[in-house]
Order: C-alpha cells, then sequence, then structure tokens
C-alpha cells in the first residue's frame, strides 16, 4: 500500500504546502484509489508538518508549491515530493498514479505565493 497526501484547501490542491487547511490522504492499493481521509493541518511550524506526515506512513506528498526546507526533511524521510499540482486533490492523485503528474519543482524561497518558482 502506497500513502500520498495531498496539501489542500477543502478538496483542492493548496498553492503552499505550510499555509494548508487540511491534508487528503490517500490510501493506494495495486495502483487504485483504496480510501481517502481528511486530517486537518496542526498548523505551520519550521520542520513539524514533514515530519508529522512521515510519521503517518506518507510517501509522496502532493502540494502546489513549498518551502526547500519542507522539501528538504522530505528527502531525508524517503518522501517523495511533487510540486506544481493544482486543482482537484483526488484528480491530482489519480494523474500521478498513471504517471502524468510530473514535479514542477516549484520551491518557494520565502512564505508568500509570489516566491514560488
Amino acid at each position: 500500500m502506497i500513502k500520498i497526501a495531498v496539501a489542500s484547501e477543502g478538496k483542492n490542491v493548496t498553492e503552499h504546502f505550510g499555509h494548508c487547511a487540511n491534508f487528503l490522504i490517500y490510501n493506494v492499493e495495486n495502483g487504485k484509489i483504496a480510501n481517502e481521509e481528511s486530517i486537518p493541518s496542526p498548523g505551520h511550524k519550521p520542520g513539524f508538518l514533514p515530519n508529522f506526515l512521515a510519521d503517518r506512513g506518507v510517501n509522496v506528498i502532493i502540494s502546489g508549491g513549498m518551502g526547500g526546507g519542507a522539501v528538504d526533511i522530505f528527502n531525508e524521510r524517503n518522501v517523495e515530493v511533487v510540486l506544481g499540482a493544482s486543482g482537484d486533490a483526488k484528480t491530482a492523485v489519480e494523474s500521478y498514479l498513471k504517471g502524468e503528474l510530473k514535479t514542477t519543482g516549484s520551491v518557494c524561497r520565502e512564505h508568500h505565493h509570489d516566491e514560488c518558482q
């Protein structure tokens, strides 16, 4: 089983990982979504969220953008980071599973949406 987390606002991918309202967690079995749960974000504290998700067994994180520090922690925890996603979270996960969603490397230098590249 693979666990994929999507940083989201409701059912949509958020622009910035650290400022999301919730995480949608998709459990994937045999290449298909088996179930979905929503976990409220415990809040933005530098370095906390990547470990929070990795400790819950997340294998992949999908977001619009993310700070470099969070990317580094996910990499250290062997969690794949996919950036540049937008729109419906479930659609983004399905695209990832089909190999159609590739990271754009949209790393935010600062904690402002206009700093994401």
